[in-house]
C-alpha cells in the first residue's frame, strides 16, 4: 500500500496519505482547509536493510568509508 505525498493548491499544505484502493482518491481532501485541489508530489524513499548493522569502518570527513581509520587525524 503506497503512501503518497500531496500539496494543496489552495492553502499550500503538504501532507502524506496512505492509499489502500483507487476509491480512496475520490474522498481525498486537504487536512487543513478541506479542499480537493491537490497536486501529487514527487517523493523520495529511504530503503532500510532488514536489521543489518552499519559498517564498522568510520566515515571519512572527505566522504565515504575511511580506508585508513585514525591515521590521517581527521576521524
Amino acid at each position: 500500500m503506497p503512501i503518497y505525498e500531496y500539496s494543496c493548491q489552495d492553502c499550500g499544505t503538504r501532507f502524506e496519505k496512505l492509499i489502500r484502493r483507487d476509491s480512496d482518491l475520490d474522498s481525498l481532501s486537504c487536512p487543513s482547509c478541506g479542499q480537493q485541489h491537490l497536486a501529487k508530489q514527487h517523493s523520495t524513499f529511504a530503503p532500510q536493510m532488514g536489521g543489518a548493522k552499519q559498517s564498522a569502518m568510520p566515515m571519512c570527513p572527505s566522504g565515504g568509508v575511511c580506508p585508513t581509520p585514525g591515521k590521517c587525524g581527521l576521524n
